[in-house]
């Protein structure tokens, strides 16, 4: 379901909603493994790269055990943007219900709008993060995080993208 104002997507799982809120807390095991700082602790940063081509300061502000999490992004930097303040004062917003005796998480990025110069390749990673990877995190315990030392998914999405 497209959201115009804000990109949005929305996963069903057979977990339980604390498995889904542990796994979306865990962000190196389904975004990527280059984060430092704790990404499940209020009010605590963490920071996001990869390479020089996305670099993101991102700060947990709302924690409701088990039902929902919303994280502000404090700073960001893309390679390809000309607006230098996309993604900047946005929000991450993770939802959590129960529907139909599934799990539901609902993921929300407030702020990400059609106008922005990054919303097809940042809609086209996040519907991979979420969908995908996040996905089976919660699902069999494995994520497929943009790996450390290698080129991962956002060496696709660079490609594809032709961002360098």
């Amino acid at each position: 379901m497209m959201n115009y104002e804000n990109y949005s997507a929305t996963i069903l799982v057979e977990k339980s909603p604390e498995t889904a809120f542990k796994a979306i807390q865990d962000f190196r095991s389904w975004w990527s493994e280059d984060i430092e700082g704790k990404t499940d602790k209020l009010n605590e940063e963490f920071f996001y790269h990869y390479k020089d081509v996305h670099l993101c300061k991102v700060k947990l502000i709302e924690m409701e055990p088990n039902e929902k999490l919303v994280y502000q992004i404090m700073d960001n930097q893309f390679s390809f943007t000309k607006d230098k303040s996309e993604w900047i004062n946005t929000k991450l917003v993770f939802e959590i219900s129960l529907q139909d005796g599934k799990t539901q998480v609902k993921f929300t990025h407030k702020g990400l709008v059609p106008e922005y110069e990054c919303y097809e390749i940042c809609e086209d990673a996040w519907s991979n993060y979420i969908k995908k990877s996040l996905y089976n995190l919660i699902t069999t315990g494995e994520g497929q995080p943009n790996p450390k030392e290698k080129d991962g998914f956002n060496a696709e999405i660079v490609e594809k993208w032709k961002l360098k």
